[in-house]
């Protein structure tokens, strides 16, 4: 009994190492690729390990060539703006149809529910004309308006509200606590798992996100992290692809940190809600 267990978590170990693997290894070539010179990039042997460390002058370049501090800072500002108003706007809303009885709560549930159905690419035009007429191109506010309302953020919260006792707001409202109040001082300090897995997926698909950059911003004054990237390679980068990938572990190293800062409150927000696999 003991051999069959023991070799069942073998197995188990060694198909997880080897997804693990599979996922981690454009990341190891990507590191592999930042330290290599261009002749070493395109010679007919694959090396993971370079022959003749480049990582200096490859990170040399992707810093001086592009205001890359600017990049992340914009990052930054437009992932940090669109999550507290995503949060701001979310736990309300979920908080509502979770926890209080009326009669729209099953037709708000289905608007919530064909919202999810929506994606960015069906709105883009439209949106894009009303920022033009605007004349918010080129802005923050063009960068973050569209996402500030998230159906799955949500979503998310509501499978989360749902169970939270009700025997804790009933308390809270003896206690003569406003709805609003219950929201702020009770809701949100129990919700901190559900949060920090809501705020990994916003965060990443933002700090990743090219389309709607692209398409609003042509100052590189504004552009994120991704765009930064696009205007690396096309004006000074070309076909320096170990300048490129150092770029680009520059920018995608601050979600790999944040990730593994908070993936035990991912992992405990994810099974809190109901979103298990």
């Amino acid at each position: 009994m003991t051999q069959t267990l023991t070799l069942g978590r073998l197995l188990r170990l060694s198909l997880l190492s080897l997804g693990a693997l599979m996922f981690l290894a454009p990341y190891i070539f990507m590191v592999s690729t930042a330290g290599k010179d261009q002749s070493e990039i395109f010679s007919a042997s694959l090396s993971l390990i370079p022959q003749h460390f480049a990582y200096i002058a490859n990170f040399t370049k992707a810093l001086t060539r592009v205001s890359m501090q600017n990049l992340l800072l914009n990052g930054v500002i437009v992932c940090g703006l669109i999550l507290v108003l995503q949060v701001v706007v979310a736990v309300p809303c979920a908080y509502a149809m979770a926890k209080l009885k009326f009669g729209a709560a099953r037709f708000m549930m289905a608007l919530v529910m064909l919202g999810l159905l929506v994606p960015i690419h069906a709105t883009a035009l439209p949106l894009y004309v009303a920022f033009d007429k605007l004349s918010l191109l080129n802005s923050y506010t063009a960068l973050v308006a569209p996402f500030s309302i998230s159906v799955f953020g949500i979503f998310l919260f509501l499978q989360f509200f749902r169970a939270m006792p009700d025997d804790l707001i009933h308390a809270a409202r003896l206690d003569g606590m406003s709805e609003a109040g219950i929201v702020a001082r009770v809701i949100v300090p129990n919700a901190w798992p559900a949060v920090t897995a809501f705020a990994i997926f916003s965060v990443v698909a933002h700090w990743n996100d090219l389309f709607w950059p692209l398409i609003v911003v042509t100052n590189q004054s504004y552009a994120t992290p991704p765009l930064g990237l696009l205007f690396f390679r096309a004006a000074e980068a070309g076909d320096d692809y170990g300048a490129l990938m150092a770029a680009t572990l520059i920018i995608t190293l601050p979600l790999v940190i944040a990730f593994l800062l908070a993936q035990k409150r991912f992992v405990e927000g994810i099974t809190m809600t109901g979103l298990k696999g």
